[in-house]
């Protein structure tokens, strides 16, 4: 991949952007985490792309139809655009774990299909998720990994339970 001077915020969406309601499947239970649309705006100002990449294996599952997802996730960027929030892009995966797709995280995929569509170097930019599998993306993919929410998992450069912490950090470092 070109070195670029863009960077980007990669984000898991269901957990860290979003309240964490198994497999989503309603766009009326989307609920965003508290102070997640200030900290997307800041970083926004701090000149970093938006990317949602997200596991979304209900799909392969068959737990949830794609219509369901979409609906759901023009739900979620509903909300964010209220909120003065547009995402550069969203990428997802629906494949079950057994699968063993490169795209289903902690597999990089979604992060290099996402780096290479907006033109961004993932060695400036920052994978942020609630689970051990976007840390381990993150680190896979030559990200700035970190931990979000109430666990902090083994392998991040940082982990924070709020957004107003993890947008401290990230103003600190820019």
């Amino acid at each position: 991949m070109t070195i670029s001077a863009s960077r980007a915020l990669l984000l898991d969406r269901d957990g860290t952007l979003i309240h964490d309601a198994g497999y989503p499947r309603d766009p009326a239970e989307v609920a965003l985490l508290p102070g997640a649309p200030g900290a997307l705006r800041d970083a926004r100002a701090l000149g970093y792309k938006l990317a949602i990449v997200s596991n979304q294996s209900g799909v392969g599952r068959g737990l949830i139809q794609p219509s369901e997802a979409r609906a759901v996730q023009a739900r979620v960027e509903e909300l964010f655009a209220e909120e003065g929030v547009t995402f550069d892009g969203a990428w997802f995966c629906f494949h079950a774990p057994e699968d063993a797709c490169s795209c289903r995280k902690p597999a990089p995929g979604l992060l290099l299909d996402a780096a290479r569509e907006l033109g961004v170097d993932l060695g400036r930019s920052v994978m942020i998720g609630d689970k051990a599998s976007d840390v381990g993306a993150g680190v896979a993919a030559g990200c700035v990994a970190l931990s979000f929410g109430e666990a902090a998992h083994a392998g991040a450069h940082a982990a924070f339970s709020t957004w107003a912490e993890l947008a401290a950090w990230l103003r600190a470092k820019s």
